[in-house]
């Protein structure tokens, strides 16, 4: 009897493994006709997700269970300006936004501040353009992050700079480094004109930047904008946004590869490894990143290019969970070994037990 419990307890051990190895992950398909987000954000303190609309103003939250409320329209925002990146900066309770308007619209870039708990906008800081700079592109405001003072730092994606905003508002150019324009476009691929994108704050005082054009990545330092290129295994082509998980391990999204990277380092990012690649589905053209409850990933398939080429129509859109990155699975096995080298155990205090009982009937 003992043997066969043994027995069933390795079965049992393999068949979680199993499951927590490949355990379906979270898919929220909420509804929200017209909507056609392109940030996403997770608020941990009401533990939804946060989505902005292409053209409308506005922002919503979703619930793991897809139910979507309308938390604020802003109409004083110019009329068909599109809600780029946004984060919510946790600490003080704040929802930041990058706001845009596409072409042909008149240029408009700006920070907007709202407090979360009465909904009330804190404030809209328009971005300044750079004098110095050469290149007649359009600014476009991107990708946003913040600090544990309370800054927010927005990457220009027309014109390869960073801007920072002071807890009141107040915006500055903070790193127009020249490593931003140094390497080599193929302006001949899909989004050449998009250079800075998707940023985030690590706790260590630097930001995380990723240029989608080049597919690059760049550590900036968040005091004095210097940046450098983190040397990597390969090009991210084509990204868009990042996200940094508590592990330290960094998550890059390209909604035209419909690729998902995770990238580790062991020297706070002078170098960096792709540790795991994972498709997406292309078609739902996934630009954004959450980090949500439990170091979770998630990832918006808000399909954006459709409503940037004037699309009406579509109702649906997903956020879904991207599954562990391959590391994360030695963990499992590891509770595995254990639980075999106990299994073991138990099965050899069984055999000695029944060698003692054996000479124990021969010494009588």
């Amino acid at each position: 009897m003992a043997c066969i419990s043994i027995y069933f307890t390795i079965v049992i051990l393999f068949q979680l493994a199993a499951r927590c190895a490949a355990g379906d992950p979270h898919v929220i398909k909420f509804r929200s006709p017209n909507l056609y987000p392109e940030g996403l954000a997770w608020d941990p303190s009401a533990q939804h997700f946060i989505v902005g609309s292409l053209r409308d103003r506005a922002f919503y939250s979703v619930s793991d269970a897809a139910v979507v409320y309308h938390l604020l329209t802003d109409p004083s925002l110019p009329p068909n300006t599109t809600i780029l990146g946004i984060a919510v900066d946790y600490q003080s309770r704040r929802l930041l936004a990058a706001v845009h308007s596409l072409e042909p619209l008149p240029p408009f870039n700006a920070l907007a501040a709202y407090d979360l708990r009465s909904l009330r906008r804190l404030f809209l800081s328009p971005l300044p353009s750079d004098p110095s700079a050469a290149s007649a592109s359009r600014d476009i405001a991107k990708g946003v992050a913040f600090d544990f003072d309370g800054n927010a730092y927005v990457t220009n994606a027309g014109n390869n700079f960073i801007w920072k905003v002071n807890f009141d508002g107040e915006p500055s150019i903070f790193s127009r480094s020249p490593l931003f324009a140094r390497y080599p476009v193929d302006r001949s691929s899909p989004y050449s004109y998009c250079g800075l994108n998707g940023i985030a704050y690590v706790s260590k005082g630097y930001l995380l930047v990723v240029q989608s054009n080049t597919g690059k990545v760049f550590k900036v330092d968040a005091e004095d904008g210097t940046a450098r290129a983190v040397i990597l295994n390969e090009e991210l082509r084509v990204a868009d946004d990042l996200a940094v998980r508590k592990d330290g391990v960094v998550v890059v999204v390209s909604p035209v590869t419909g690729v998902a990277w995770f990238l580790k380092s062991q020297d706070s990012w002078s170098e960096g490894v792709v540790v795991d690649r994972i498709a997406l589905d292309a078609e739902g053209f996934p630009t954004s990143l959450a980090i949500g409850g439990g170091d979770r990933v998630y990832v918006l398939y808000g399909h954006a290019e459709e409503g940037i080429k004037g699309n009406v129509g579509r109702e649906w859109f997903r956020i879904v969970e991207i599954a562990a990155v391959k590391g994360e699975e030695d963990h499992v096995w590891a509770f595995v070994l254990v639980g075999l080298g106990f299994a073991y155990f138990l099965f050899w205090r069984f055999q000695m037990g029944q060698l003692f009982q054996n000479l124990d009937k021969k010494r009588e």
